[in-house]
């Protein structure tokens, strides 16, 4: 019996140190409750980010945008300025053109004045000649010399105003005679004394007639 009780402890040991050598051998110690929810606390906290290795690489890009955008913003400015230089340029010119315009008109004018008394005078000549010499060639050389003048004069904008007929207009006629005529009606012009000439849209000379009441 001493013999069978000594091997179930032997026995009995021997299933200890195999249960012994079951367990790990890096098995901690369970951690105190405060310890364990310190540590949970810490896990939860954001982690700083650490910089990408190409994070250095755009804020230097960046500069390098805003720099960009002060040209930009140079050019506009630039761009503006040279918009209205144009446009200051191009209301120069015009307002020169028209003054160009306007000298030349007024010297055209004025040489167009000193000519019509000449014309004046051919009319007169002419229509003085008798019917019988009308045939004659120095009349008719001054006749074709009439008809050029009063061409050039033409096509350099020149024409006559019309008088006989039309009602008076005080813009292009100037009344020196009434007359009554019943035969007319009131306000027409009779008869033209003198010629007028219109220079393109202007008036160098009024023309001189005779209305009837």
């Amino acid at each position: 019996m001493a013999e069978e009780r000594k091997e179930d402890i032997r026995e009995e040991e021997t299933e200890h140190l195999k249960e012994e050598e079951k367990m790990p051998e890096d098995t901690e110690t369970p951690e105190p409750q405060e310890a364990q929810e310190a540590k949970e606390a810490q896990e939860k906290e954001p982690k700083e980010e650490e910089a990408p290795p190409g994070e250095e690489k755009k804020s230097f890009f960046k500069k390098k945008e805003k720099k960009k955008d002060k040209k930009d913003e140079q050019i506009e400015d630039l761009t503006d300025r040279l918009k209205r230089q144009m446009a200051e340029f191009e209301n120069f010119r015009k307002r020169t053109d028209k003054e160009k315009s306007q000298m030349y008109d007024m010297g055209a004018k004025g040489i167009i004045e000193k000519i019509l008394p000449v014309i004046d005078n051919f009319e007169r000549g002419l229509s003085a000649v008798p019917e019988n010499q009308k045939e004659d060639p120095f009349v008719d050389g001054m006749n074709k010399i009439y008809k050029q003048m009063m061409t050039v004069l033409e096509e350099a904008g020149v024409k006559p105003i019309e008088a006989k007929g039309q009602e008076f207009n005080p813009d292009f006629h100037n009344a020196v005679m009434h007359i009554e005529d019943e035969a007319l009606g009131e306000n027409m012009i009779a008869e033209e004394l003198q010629k007028g000439y219109m220079y393109h849209d202007s008036v160098v000379r009024h023309s001189m007639v005779k209305v009837a009441n």
